[in-house]
């Protein structure tokens, strides 16, 4: 065997791929081509893997590749010896024909059967074979590995297309990929690796950039100058990390160049799909007139974004500038036509932005409300009139157990408006600037900020790690937004499955936890969702909901308090410590954080893991008892140590009692630290199940009594390992 490796490159030279898939259809491609090689032996343990990904490549480099695998012993279970021998130690006809089909020699068959070995397999005695695999060849192996690669690939969508050699043939060949492919790329040091795939034969040329390349085709020379070859004779940057990085450069320092802190705006998924359409990125300062800064710069700034894939420049103080950066694939000695024709795409676009702004402030958010009434939320939840109906009454119900007679005012009437933004012309073109625009429109009809930041601020939080509402109205607007959104979705049996969520309830559920825990909010979970299934809700859902609906509540308890958990283990609590602290179902998520606290208070105390096996012990012990009243009779206590623990009981349960009752979670714990050893001394003297009745059920009820007593912060016993 050729114990020297080389490095190999494989590369996919395609029609011009999505840009929004390529970094995932790149990485994949090179790992999937590794894992493969790995797998095969053909790859040792230093092996290093690059990818590469631009518009119109899939590369990957791998290093230390063997020509060949080594050969591998291996040994194989053939039957237990009952089967494969007969009386006289002979092959049976079953042994000689599973050695066939492993492809033994069986020439000389008493040979073969003398070289098989014996080994205790479970009761039975087993035959096993020893056999030599031969390593696979990197012709055979890379074959195999790119098959593989392409069947695995991320593919958003699958092109059929006939191949370029077949059209003028009947019967031609249909090939099936994310764009049609023209050329394959396989070198294994110098030497081209002859692979076949999508009816391409691999060699040493590929094509660079469609206009600015050096030469055609671009010839390479060897693995380790795939990258260096292109650049040089294609004029373009393969690695799709560098040419990420050779933008963010581009823009900073065309940024700068502007002057008077001008700084791009920051966006990574713009930034990769950027460096998805471009193989020679050169960045160009551009502008527009200074009037269309009148709009709301969030319009402009997604338009600018969403359609045209510019960089918007902001100033110092983060104010939109009339300048923007676009990234152009080609590099000409005049940028000026470049510059004007980028110019010219982007004006229609902004004056389009002027003409919503302007026309949806001739008429208010109020005149708007009827409007809602038109437009279908659900068919099976009506329209957004009804829904804005609902939500109103929920707000209501929640201002008034936050506050006085105007927060519920103030969070009626943002509830009433909160939605009037969505049949303006500006919302229409532009979704995402639901909120946004109702707050600018509500502004501008003269209504208080408190208000304005309300109509804005209920669609938050939006993602994972957005901002809360600013104020108390915002909050209680999109309590009952949220609430109202999954009330009536569970209702009508719309829940997420897998990776399915196509209402977004999840991000819904996490908004209700976020604000009722980092607000500490006064109010109950159960009460929440029990008093939004009571409101006017259609008669559609409240024929699938169920009479009462308490099954929809039921089942989005477990639902956001599974959300709930998740969310707990993100930020760094044990699994232990969530589940002693969610399984209770906390009436109050605003106590949670509390709770987790002086649980892992007490799990640092020396008496922590004796308290929590004796609590696991007692759990048990009451799930086998029948129904048993937390009632002990003083006078049916007859071992000392349950005379003992009672007494405990009586003297630190009560100081538990107050302190849980003032909030105070871990002195609560820290106290019945205390119960230890005449907890430990009950287990060890006394035996809970007497044959007297009266004996057994006063001592489980000593034990009800003291499970009560020690489990109301957390279920401790979730905390034994």
């Amino acid at each position: 065997m050729n114990m020297t490796t080389k490095n190999l490159l494989v590369e996919l030279f395609v029609e011009e791929l999505p840009p929004k898939a390529l970094k995932k259809l790149g990485e994949a491609f090179a790992s999937q081509l590794a894992d493969q090689l790995k797998a095969l032996g053909l790859t040792n343990g230093d092996s290093v893997t690059t990818s590469f990904a631009s518009p119109r490549r899939l590369a990957a480099h791998v290093s230390h590749v063997w020509l060949k695998a080594e050969d591998k012993a291996v040994q194989q279970k053939l039957m237990p010896v009952s089967v494969g021998l007969d009386a006289a130690g002979n092959a049976t006809p079953a042994l000689l024909k599973k050695l066939q089909a492993l492809g033994a020699d069986l020439s000389d068959p008493k040979a073969v059967v003398a070289s098989l070995k014996r080994a205790q397999d479970g009761k039975a005695e087993a035959l096993f074979y020893d056999s030599l695999v031969t390593g696979a060849t990197l012709d055979t192996g890379l074959q195999k590995a790119l098959e593989e690669a392409i069947a695995k690939l991320p593919i958003p969508k699958v092109m059929s297309y006939q191949l370029e050699t077949d059209c003028a043939l009947p019967g031609w060949t249909s090939v099936n990929f994310v764009r049609p492919a023209h050329s394959l790329v396989a070198l294994h040091g110098s030497t081209v690796v002859p692979v076949k795939v999508l009816g391409l034969t691999a060699g040493r040329s590929t094509q660079g950039h469609r206009f600015e390349a050096r030469v055609s085709p671009v010839v390479l020379e060897d693995a380790d100058s795939y990258a260096a070859t292109l650049a040089k004779d294609g004029a373009v940057i393969a690695s799709f990390a560098e040419r990420k990085a050779e933008i963010a450069r581009q823009l900073v320092a065309a940024a700068a160049s502007v002057g008077n802190g001008a700084h791009p705006i920051e966006d990574d998924a713009l930034l990769d799909e950027v460096t998805a359409l471009v193989e020679r990125p050169n960045v160009l300062v551009c502008a527009f007139e200074k009037e269309f800064l009148d709009v709301p710069q969030e319009c402009l700034i997604l338009t600018m974004k969403a359609n045209q894939k510019y960089f918007p420049l902001l100033d110092a103080a983060n104010k939109l500038t009339n300048k923007f950066l676009v990234v152009s694939n080609i590099k000409p000695d005049d940028a000026s036509f470049v510059i004007g024709g980028n110019e010219r795409v982007v004006r229609p676009r902004l004056a389009d932005a002027k003409f919503f702004f302007d026309q949806d402030r001739k008429k208010t958010l109020a005149s708007r409300v009827d409007g809602l009434g038109k437009v279908v939320y659900h068919n099976k939840l009506g329209t957004q009139g009804e829904r804005v109906e609902r939500v109103r009454a929920i707000a209501k119900a929640i201002a008034a157990q936050l506050g006085d007679a105007n927060l519920v005012a103030l969070a009626d009437h943002a509830a009433q408006l909160a939605k009037t933004d969505l049949v303006t012309d500006m919302v229409g073109e532009f979704p995402e600037l639901q909120g946004t625009m109702g707050r600018y429109y509500a502004l501008n009809d003269k209504l208080p900020v408190v208000l304005a930041d309300a109509i804005e601020d209920h669609y938050k939080p939006r993602f994972a790690g957005d901002m809360l509402p600013r104020g108390e109205v915002g909050v209680v607007v999109a309590l009952a937004d949220k609430l109202e959104t999954l009330v009536g979705m569970f209702g009508i049996g719309n829940l997420p499955t897998g990776d399915k969520d196509p209402f977004a309830l999840r991000r819904h559920a996490l908004g209700v936890i976020r604000m009722l825990v980092e607000q500490d909010l006064p109010l109950a979970l159960i009460d929440l969702l029990t008093s939004t299934t009571a409101i006017d809700w259609p008669q559609s859902w409240s024929s699938i909901a169920g009479p009462g609906h308490a099954t929809t509540v039921s089942a989005l308890e477990v639902f956001i308090y599974d959300r709930l958990s998740g969310s707990l283990r993100e930020q760094g609590y044990t699994a232990q410590e969530v589940d002693a602290v969610v399984s209770q179902n906390p009436r109050r998520l605003g106590d949670v954080p509390k709770r987790l606290a002086a649980v892992r208070a007490f799990a640092a105390l020396p008496e922590a893991p004796a308290l929590a096996a004796a609590n696991k012990r007692i759990s048990n012990i009451l799930k086998k008892a029948e129904e048993v009243d937390a009632h002990v009779s003083a006078v049916l206590l007859q071992e000392p140590a349950e005379i003992a623990l009672y007494a405990a009981m009586q003297e630190f349960a009560p100081k538990a009692n107050a302190q849980f009752e003032a909030g105070d979670y871990t002195a609560s714990l820290q106290t019945l630290a205390a119960l230890r050893v005449p907890v430990d001394a009950f287990f060890e003297d006394v035996m809970v199940n007497a044959e007297a009745t009266d004996l057994r059920l006063n001592r489980l009820g000593l034990l009800k009594s003291l499970n009560g007593a020690m489990n109301r912060v957390a279920d401790l016993s979730k905390l034994a390992t």
